[in-house]
């Protein structure tokens, strides 16, 4: 799954290790997530919406051909 959270999260002015508290998550998850090494679960996917004032599918691009 892309993702748009490094790009959104730099227009915001956050450090990664600012979101990571906010979120009670590591700095490594945040890195982990922006490089696409590790896909949110539903309710941290949901915190981070919720934090920027966006809908999950504005940051998580689901695409098609990922679950063949």
């Amino acid at each position: 799954m892309k993702n748009r959270l490094e790009e959104i999260r730099k227009e915001h002015g956050i450090k990664q290790e600012d979101l990571a508290v906010v979120l009670e998550v590591s700095r490594q998850t945040i890195g982990s997530l922006e490089n696409g090494r590790y896909n949110p679960s539903i309710i941290l996917a949901f915190k981070i919406a919720k934090y920027f004032d966006m809908s999950i599918e504005e940051i998580f691009i689901y695409e098609e051909d990922e679950i063949k």
